[in-house]
């Protein structure tokens, strides 16, 4: 018997990108992380780095029953993943009955595993009985996820063990990052600026829309940005993971912590449901009619709102978010184009879902993680035969911490974009063009 992995066969070649990859981690010694943008073909380097993998090391031949184990073992954060390499495997020649899958109920170990982070942190033999492990979404095993701290240790028992790690940006910088980066460090990059260049993924175009809060939001805002401010002083803190250690302490600077997380969830709220950027939101969908658009926001509850405010306009929407069962968000996800044309998402669909043929995203919500933008930026700008530019709307309020999108946009693209400015009678819209 050979591996299952060595059935693997694409129904296409492979771009000298995803081959460079290969190669890379190959010559790293079968250890490493690709940083590959979104829609560049990330899973099937990996299926490519497994076959490899499995046909250029033999170590694991059994003389006595003539059996040649290699075993896979690959990780991803949620588990609407799982079903989702499941159907590519088998797509790609590979038989069902090698495939397993564990998480919840459902624990079946096979030649080729799919697991989640969670399954695998509380069940370590998974990682111990693996030949190679593939980390999917590697970001989410940071330093800071504290219950996936041991994954690490657990993995660098064995030094042979073969790891690959996968994720379309990572800070090499930021220290919780540091175990990703000494274990298995980038070895190959392609981000969406040279992956546009090359044609692989359509050309973004930012428009910026900058809307005024009202007045009655202007004072919660001010209020609550001074409150913030104020508690971060008597706690000598300003970053929320420190704070969050705080919460735990007990005394009067737990108190002091968990107001400051009240205060920021209401300055958050405030941000992503501003009604001047729901309005906002509807009159761009609206200039789309009949086109899948893609809205992303940061809390359910503004989300929800948006909804509401839609249907006032006789305009259906569907909304996606961690509480929608797997079933039901399979079922909005067929309808979507045919019933209805804006889906409104509250972070499920930006890991890892393929949706190549939406070309329109709206993000309302203001964030600071960078991994976030490029997978937002990364579910609208997967190049198909009719589409050579996918259109990103950023609505953000003025002379509040929203500006800062703007910036965390260029930064996600590549930032080598030209700028210019044209004044409408409503709005100031910002455009960058790639060259």
């Amino acid at each position: 018997m050979i591996p299952a992995i060595l059935d693997l066969k694409f129904p296409f070649n492979l771009t000298k990108d995803q081959e460079d990859a290969v190669a890379a981690w190959i010559k790293n010694k079968y250890k490493g992380s690709i940083i590959y943008s979104t829609g560049t073909g990330k899973t099937e380097i990996a299926f490519e780095c497994a076959k490899r993998a499995a046909k250029e090391n033999k170590i694991h031949f059994n003389k006595d029953n003539g059996i040649y184990n290699f075993k896979i073992l690959l990780l991803v954060p949620r588990i609407i993943l799982i079903e989702q390499n499941i159907e590519r495997l088998i797509k790609y020649n590979i038989n069902k009955e090698a495939i397993g899958t564990f998480f919840g109920e459902k624990k079946t170990e096979r030649e080729i595993t799919i697991s989640t982070y969670q399954s695998a942190s509380n069940n370590h033999f998974l990682i111990r009985n693996s030949n190679m492990v593939i980390l999917d979404e590697v970001h989410f095993i940071s330093n800071s996820a504290y219950s996936y701290t041991k994954l690490f240790k657990i993995i660098e028992e064995d030094s042979s063990k073969m790891i690959l790690g996968l994720t379309a940006t990572i800070n090499e910088l930021d220290p919780k990052y540091k175990d990703i980066i000494k274990t298995i460090p980038p070895i190959k990059k392609y981000l969406i600026k040279e992956a546009v260049d090359d044609k692989r993924l359509a050309k973004p175009e930012i428009i910026s829309i900058d809307v005024n809060l009202t007045n009655n939001e202007k004072e919660i805002y001010r209020k609550t940005s001074q409150l913030i401010k104020d508690l971060s002083f008597k706690l000598n803190a300003y970053e929320a993971k420190t704070i969050s250690n705080i919460l735990f302490q007990g005394g009067i600077r737990s108190k002091y912590a968990k107001e400051w997380f009240n205060q920021v969830k209401t300055r958050k709220e405030l941000l992503n449901s501003s009604s001047n950027k729901l309005e906002k939101a509807i009159q761009v969908i609206k200039k789309h009619p009949k086109e899948k658009i893609m809205i992303f926001s940061e809390t359910i509850e503004s989300i929800a709102k948006l909804k509401e405010n839609l249907a006032k306009n006789n305009i259906h929407s569907e909304i996606i978010h961690s509480k929608v069962r797997i079933k039901d968000r399979k079922l909005i996800l067929e309808k979507w184009g045919n019933d209805f044309f804006p889906l409104l998402s509250v972070h499920t669909l930006e890991i890892g879902y393929d949706i190549p043929h939406v070309k329109i995203a709206i993000i309302l919500s203001n964030t600071s993680n960078i991994n976030q933008i490029v997978q937002r930026i990364g579910r609208v700008i997967r190049k198909t035969e009719n589409k050579e530019k996918a259109l990103i709307y950023i609505i953000y309020a003025k002379e509040t911490r929203d500006k800062n999108m703007i910036r965390m946009v260029d930064k996600a693209v590549g930032k080598k974009s030209d700028r210019t400015f044209r004044k409408t009678s409503k709005q100031t819209k910002i455009t960058d063009k790639f060259n």
